[in-house]
């Protein structure tokens, strides 16, 4: 897979007496699907907040495309190019398509060469390439989000992280509470995304998203790396082990 855009470092983080991380290493190279797999409290949702500067590790160093993130804040991480895609999208439903891509960063022109409004039809048309790049089609850019179905919610989150230069996408159990059909076609906006040479980290419960596009699995347990297993050797059987202990990794 070539050189690491991601590496962590002996990275450990308390909680007044509890560890949440205990001396994590990890790593993602361009083009690369990583599943970060484990139960409630393993480790899996602080790794990814110290990662993307919402905790600061106590211990070990973080490096993304060549620069130390450790402490970074959450706008300077993302303005290096990591985006995290949470469950609930922090998508404004009662927007289109445009203003949410745009969102935080809208773009203005001036009426009449004098008053700044928003410029909604630049914003759509910008948000429409993003989209055709990942392959979407959503029939009306100009729909507010509450109409849209979960899946073209996911692909707007996407194409927003797209949009503006993400070089690495964190996406936390982007299948839940989708129906097949939608979840089908999140897996192959992941696929979508290792062909344009963009890793992604996914944080799934559902072992069949991960056995369908993860390259790598990584199981955490109570705040450590119990297993890191390239896809060729993955079986569910195998991973649910590791997840529940009843496998330690040679």
């Amino acid at each position: 897979m070539g050189e690491p855009i991601l590496q962590v470092h002996g990275v450990s983080k308390f909680f007044g007496g509890l560890t949440a991380l205990d001396d994590v290493d990890f790593e993602v190279s361009c083009g690369e699907v990583v599943a970060l797999l484990g139960d409630n409290g393993a480790g899996k949702s602080t790794l990814i907040k110290c990662i993307s500067g919402v905790y600061r590790p106590e211990r070990g160093q973080i490096i993304f495309d060549g620069h130390v993130i450790t402490g970074h804040t959450p706008m300077e991480i993302r303005g290096l190019g990591i985006e995290t895609i949470y469950q609930d999208l922090a998508l404004a439903e009662n927007l289109d398509v445009g203003a949410n891509v745009f969102l935080g960063k809208e773009k203005k022109r001036r009426w009449l060469g004098l008053f700044p409004i928003t410029d909604d039809e630049f914003m759509r048309r910008e948000s429409e390439q993003a989209l055709d790049k990942l392959d979407i089609h959503i029939p009306s850019l100009r729909q507010k989000l509450v109409n849209l179905s979960g899946g073209q919610r996911q692909a707007v989150a996407i194409a927003r992280a797209i949009y503006w230069n993400a070089k690495l996408i964190i996406m936390d159990e982007p299948t839940a509470a989708l129906g097949v059909p939608e979840q089908r076609k999140v897996l192959d906006l992941i696929r979508t995304l290792r062909q344009q040479q963009i890793p992604v980290i996914l944080i799934s419960h559902t072992m069949q998203d991960v056995m369908d596009v993860a390259d790598r699995m990584v199981v955490m347990r109570r705040g450590r790396v119990v297993a890191n297993v390239p896809r060729r050797e993955a079986t569910v059987d195998l991973l649910v082990k590791y997840i529940i202990g009843a496998e330690e990794m040679a």
